[in-house]
Formats: C-alpha cells, sequence, structure tokens
C-alpha cells in the first residue's frame, strides 16, 4: 500500500501540482514564526523547546490521524496517506520554474529566462538578482537549484517515507527543513535556530548521500565519485547548508557540467585532496541533461522501494 499511496501522490501532483508556497506551507511557515516571535529569548534552550513542540505536533498528528483512520477502513488511510504526500512530496513545485527557463532559452529568450531564475530563486533569497547574468550562468544556477530542490522535495522525503510508517516521515523531513530555513540566522548566529539547523544537518545526513549516490549511479559514475570527494573533503566550510555541496558535487560530476559556485569550487581546491576536474561549461543543453538524470534517479528509488516492498511481503 505504500508504494502504490506514493505513485498516485505522484500522478495527481503531475495532474494538478502543487506550487511551492502552497497554503499548508504558508500555514506552517506563519506558525514557525509566531513561535519564534512569542518564545525567542536570544538562548537555544528555547529554540530547543520551539521546536520540539512544532515538530512533535506535526508528526503526532499526522500519526494519530493515520492509525485512527486504520481503525476505521484501510481505503480512508491510504486516501489521507495519499493526500498528506501529495503535500509534502512532488516535482511540479520547482519544475514549472525550471521549464520555463528551458523553453525561454530555446526561444532565445535570455531576459525571460533571467527573469524566471530571479522568481523561482527568491522564493529563498529575496536578494538574488540575475538582471545581468550570461547565459551560461543562468544555466548553472538553475540546474544547481533543481538538483537541490529535487533532493528537498523529492528523494529525502521518499527516503523518510520509507524508514517511518505512514506518511509520517515525509512530515517529519518537511518540518524540520521549513524550521532550519526559517530560524537560521543569516548573519551566521546561532541562538534561536541553532538546535533546528543541526536538527535538519542530522535528520538529511543519509538521504543527502542516498541522493548523491543515486546521481552517481544513473550518471558518470567516475566523474561524480571524484567530484563527490572533492565535496566531502571540506563539507565543514561555507554556508549554514554545507551538505548541499554534496548534491551539486555528485550531480554536476554524473553529468559532466560544472554547477558549484565558483566560491564553492574554490574552496574545495584548497583541501588536502585537491579539485582538478575539467567538467563541461552549463549550457541549455546541460539543463535537458539535468532533467534525464533526475528522472532516471527517480525511477531507481522506485525500483528500490518496490524491491523492499516485496521483500516485506515474501518475508
Amino acid at each position: 500500500m505504500g508504494l502504490l499511496a506514493l505513485l498516485f501522490a505522484l500522478l495527481i501532483e503531475q495532474a494538478r501540482p502543487l506550487r511551492a508556497g502552497h497554503w499548508v506551507d504558508l500555514q506552517f511557515a506563519w506558525i514557525a514564526d509566531w513561535v519564534r516571535q512569542h518564545t525567542d529569548a536570544g538562548t537555544r534552550g528555547h529554540g530547543l523547546m520551539g521546536w520540539c513542540v512544532l515538530v512533535g505536533l506535526s508528526v503526532t498528528g499526522v500519526g494519530l490521524v493515520h492509525w485512527g483512520l486504520g481503525t476505521l477502513h484501510a481505503t480512508t488511510q491510504f486516501a489521507f496517506d495519499v493526500l498528506v504526500l501529495y503535500g509534502t512530496i512532488g516535482f511540479r513545485r520547482f519544475s514549472q520554474a525550471f521549464s520555463e527557463i528551458q523553453v525561454a532559452l530555446a526561444a532565445g529568450d535570455t531576459a525571460g529566462a533571467r527573469e524566471s531564475l530571479t522568481r523561482w530563486i527568491r522564493e529563498l533569497d529575496p536578494s538574488f538578482v540575475a538582471s545581468t547574468a550570461p547565459v551560461s550562468e543562468v544555466c548553472r544556477v538553475a540546474i544547481a537549484h533543481a538538483l537541490v530542490a529535487a533532493h528537498r522535495h523529492v528523494f529525502a522525503p521518499i527516503f523518510w517515507y520509507l524508514v517511518l510508517p505512514g506518511p509520517i516521515g515525509p512530515v517529519l523531513y518537511r518540518a524540520v527543513e521549513t524550521l532550519a530555513q526559517r530560524w537560521r540566522d543569516p548573519r551566521g548566529g546561532e541562538a534561536y535556530g541553532h538546535f533546528a539547523v543541526q536538527a535538519y544537518r542530522v535528520i538529511d545526513w543519509l538521504p543527502l548521500r542516498l541522493t548523491a549516490a543515486g546521481f552517481a549511479i544513473v550518471g558518470n559514475f567516475e566523474d561524480a565519485a571524484y567530484c563527490w570527494r572533492g565535496a566531502r573533503s571540506r563539507q565543514s566550510a561555507g554556508a549554514w547548508d554545507p551538505q548541499r555541496a554534496l548534491v551539486l558535487a555528485a550531480g554536476g560530476g554524473a553529468i559532466g557540467v560544472r554547477i558549484a559556485d565558483p566560491e564553492l569550487e574554490a574552496d574545495w581546491a584548497r583541501s588536502e585532496l585537491g579539485f582538478d576536474w575539467s567538467g563541461a561549461v552549463a549550457d541549455p543543453a546541460a539543463l535537458r541533461s539535468a532533467v534525464g538524470l533526475v528522472w532516471r534517479a527517480v525511477v531507481l528509488w522506485l525500483a528500490f522501494f518496490g524491491i523492499v516492498t516485496v521483500s516485506s511481503w515474501v518475508g
């Protein structure tokens, strides 16, 4: 039933996509901001308390509803699981912006591609501007953002859906990731949001590496492994989410394109392992390669999910 619910949710999402920032996301973000506003006294302890309340209520609530509906009828439980998966897992919330960039570049509309990219990236980084970026930079940033979004909106939630019962896993991951995004301090402070960021790094540690491994398996394994090694040697450096570097490294190596930020590659080069990889410069053709990489990885994950499901039936 778990695999079937996931397939149904993905099919519905293809037909009726939920944009990033749909009402469930907005409501949870509002609650997260409200909790911080009323509990942030500048200490890590208050951040831990707020995190436990929000994550605990989210996971417990979904788990109780899933269990309660299961006592009524399997069909109602199945419908609930599909609904929750539809709200927490999906391609279209990021693929539509990516497709807009592809279409604009194919038509020679560089300005339109820049505008689509700017709208997309500003969902997470309001200061982002691509008004003068060359085509190669537009393609590089779009691919990098798409691969990271694929991990956060598809692969990582699927992993936790496989590990935990019912739809608890995707809800847990989405709640933890949202709190890390909203409670982090862009200036580098580590008070209220410290635990939220650390918890996200812990919960994302294994699925992140499985995503990178999936890209390597369905892409150019040798280059992906080399770039992964370079990123791993310096993964503690840089921004609040240094693990993101693994997705960029493995994904870029898998399609043979340099998609990491130049500053990040320079940081890799300063590591004890060094980094000297002659990947191609991103171009519109690389956008198609990235799409193919993600879809092949999805097939791989679903095949693995199916094997696990069948094994549990046989056992």
